[in-house]
């Protein structure tokens, strides 16, 4: 027996490992049995883990998706379809047809996923205008709730203005509206893909059903997703294919994503009120020197000035196309937006600047500054003097 083949002293020669399951997975699959999809799945539950303990609740409760946009639309049609396959045989055929309640805020993957339902007649939808600091008035979403309404879906914080919307009263009303009238429904989603880097995220806390995160706002997150899924809610899955992600995500798991979520994640969390408290200071300095500057431009800051994002100011400037700023800003080295990125090959204007004022000009929507963890008061500084010198080269045209 030559000495490469031979025992190792006081046991048997370590096996090589010789991976021959390419089919299944580049790197490792979760779903397979063999040690390196077992080391896998032991890595994904751990990850599952680490969120679930953020959110305070249970692992299993945890859905990984590839990204906000899906997560949002797995919360909402799922309801729906979880809900026509029992309706119909329990409640008049009126009743059939479920009914959802949300703002005219929404992300454009909540919206545009809501009127496609009832383009299609799978859903009856109420889009409830918010207040013109931008936030939603719970009274006006108890007033809508009727019999057949399966679903609430309200954003946590605005990704264009930064309000942050009154989730923890929302939920109240739903709850004792659930108690009184001896119903699961409706089930309350919140988007709270903004929220993750500032806000508290507690479920217990927030009393929501469902909510969305995305790991494209965390700084050194993946690409990926996540869903929270109250192990109550009826949820069908919108997608054909697997069992994974308790065969609600079919679709191997996208494993090294993962792991950077749950570790970005955990340490978004672990800086929030530091970083909260460092952005608010900076926000409020930024509002301020904004409006002294600016007086004589007619600037308008679009949002409430308190239950607001710490790291956002989004602001107006009258007959000034926002995407004209955007473009100046952006020679002078400054990237800033005009609207969500998600709608930014619209040629139309800011849906949520028209939402706060019907009067608001549709190709004037507002400029958004979103400030990280790299923003400084000298890159504050610069953006004022930046802004200030762009308007008045501007104003002989505007």
């Amino acid at each position: 027996m030559s000495e490469s083949n031979s025992p190792r002293r006081g046991g048997a020669r370590k096996p090589k490992k010789i991976y021959l399951d390419y089919a299944a997975s580049i790197e490792a699959n979760p779903s397979s049995i063999h040690s390196f999809g077992v080391e896998a799945k032991r890595k994904l539950q751990n990850s599952r883990k680490e969120v679930a303990d953020i959110l305070g609740v249970r692992p299993e409760e945890i859905i990984f998706t590839s990204g906000g946009t899906e997560s949002n639309n797995l919360a909402i049609q799922g309801v729906v379809l979880g809900y026509t396959g029992v309706a119909c045989a329990q409640h008049r055929q009126r009743l059939c047809i479920p009914h959802i309640i949300t703002t005219n805020i929404e992300h454009p993957s909540v919206l545009e996923t809501l009127k496609l339902l009832q383009k299609r007649k799978l859903a009856q939808i109420t889009i409830i205008g918010v207040e013109p600091n931008g936030i939603v008035d719970p009274k006006k979403i108890k007033k809508e709730i009727k019999k057949n309404t399966v679903l609430v879906s309200v954003m946590y914080a605005n990704n264009e203005i930064g309000t942050i919307e009154p989730i923890r009263e929302i939920a109240k009303i739903i709850r004792y509206y659930k108690k009184t009238n001896f119903t699961s429904f409706p089930v309350f989603h919140t988007d709270a893909v903004q929220a993750v880097n500032y806000l508290d995220l507690n479920i217990e806390k927030l009393g929501v059903d469902l909510l969305s995160l995305s790991g494209a706002k965390i700084e050194g997150a993946g690409r990926v997703g996540v869903l929270y899924k109250k192990k109550a809610v009826n949820l069908a899955k919108i997608f054909g294919g697997g069992d994974q992600e308790m065969s609600l995500r079919p679709g191997t798991e996208n494993l090294p994503e993962i792991l950077k979520f749950s570790t970005a994640l955990k340490s978004a969390q672990n800086l929030k009120d530091k970083e909260t408290k460092r952005l608010t200071k900076l926000r409020d300095y930024f509002i301020k020197k904004l409006s002294r500057t600016l007086l004589d431009k007619n600037l308008i800051i679009n949002g409430d000035l308190k239950d607001r994002l710490p790291n956002n100011v989004n602001i107006t400037f009258p007959k000034i196309p926002s995407d004209l700023l955007v473009i100046e800003l952006s020679a002078k080295g400054i990237m800033a937006s005009a609207k969500s990125a998600c709608k930014s090959s619209s040629t139309e204007g800011s849906y949520v600047i028209k939402a706060l004022r019907k009067e608001a000009d549709p190709e004037i929507g507002g400029l958004r500054f979103s400030m990280g963890r790299q923003t400084t008061k000298k890159d504050i500084d610069y953006t004022v003097k930046s802004l200030s010198q762009i308007l008045t080269k501007l104003k002989k045209w505007y």
